[in-house]
């Protein structure tokens, strides 16, 4: 512990999006780095980010979830922060030069939930009921299994999007389990989606811990928070996700889990109205994920993916 302690920098300032989830994710990794480093003053830099800020339009239509990152980047970048904690599926695919992930936390429920104030599940909602979500993802797995629900979309952050649902704007609204178990709202979910009703995204669940790539320090202390079975598996999905060249323009999902020692690797890519979809499940080994990744992605271009991401191209 000694050996640690000499290593870890004075003051470590945490950059972090002020949203409730955000600032809970980076207390968080503030309150185990004091833990690991009692000399280490640690601070947390919040941060509104042009994500935050702009509200009334999809995601996919403004640039996409690094939106949420940019900002806290450019704080690494001159010197006002040393780390930045993110939702790993907000973070992109190719980070800028000069960055790094860190460390990877350990993930919590990675599934989707199922949050209603009248219904039980997806399959008890009557024909022409709203059901809200911000997610091109969730929007064609829901269109494709229950082509009867109206699928509208949904942003804000988590307490927006349920006094939107508690309004009466929807009959239900889909939300990552891991956000609403987090911020002490698990009450509020009805009913956890299995993945093979709703397959998780590229890297749901799971933290990543960003600093500039020449803070050797940095990343060194670091290291107690990284979780090497949660890392196998998200290194595992963003490969997958780099090759099909995912963003939230795209509906695809990729979900890595150990099982017996090895990586289960699950991937579809779809088309928005949920009536193309191709799905591919490859076994690999835990020690190469991202050779697993580009196998499922692969799998995935051999059943027609890029002709369905194509299209949506334009």
């Amino acid at each position: 512990m000694n050996q640690e302690h000499r290593q870890a920098p004075a003051r470590l300032v945490i950059a972090s999006r002020e949203s409730a989830l955000a600032m809970w994710q980076a207390e968080h990794i503030r309150d185990r780095l004091r833990a690991l480093y009692p000399q280490t003053e640690v601070s947390i830099l919040g941060m509104t980010t042009q994500g935050d800020q702009i509200l009334d339009v999809t995601l996919s239509k403004i640039g996409g979830k690094g939106l949420f990152v940019k900002e806290l980047e450019t704080a690494l970048e001159d010197g006002r922060a040393d780390l930045a904690v993110h939702s790993l599926k907000d973070v992109p695919m190719h980070l800028p030069d000069g960055f790094v992930l860190a460390a990877i936390g350990e993930r919590e429920d990675p599934h989707d939930a199922f949050v209603s104030n009248q219904y039980a599940d997806l399959a008890t909602l009557p024909a022409g009921s709203v059901v809200g979500t911000s997610s091109l993802r969730r929007e064609s797995q829901l269109r494709a299994r229950f082509p009867h629900l109206n699928i509208e979309p949904l942003r804000g952050n988590v307490q927006t999007r349920l006094r939107k649902l508690d309004e009466g704007q929807y009959a239900a609204i889909i939300l990552a389990a891991a956000g609403l178990k987090r911020l002490g709202l698990g009450s509020r979910i009805r009913g956890i989606i299995s993945s093979e009703d709703s397959l998780p995204a590229v890297g749901q669940g799971a933290l990543g811990i960003e600093c500039r790539a020449d803070r050797a320090d940095v990343i060194a202390c670091l290291q107690p928070l990284h979780h090497p079975d949660t890392a196998a598996c998200v290194l595992a999905e963003r490969a997958m996700s780099r090759v099909l060249a995912g963003s939230c323009q795209v509906p695809l999902g990729g979900f890595a889990e150990v099982r017996n020692d090895k990586l289960r690797m699950r991937g579809f890519v779809a088309s928005p109205d949920g009536q193309r979809m191709v799905h591919a499940e490859l076994t690999g080994e835990i020690g190469a994920p991202e050779a697993l990744g580009k196998l499922v992605a692969d799998a995935l271009l051999a059943q027609g993916a890029g002709e369905i991401l194509a299209a949506l191209n334009g």
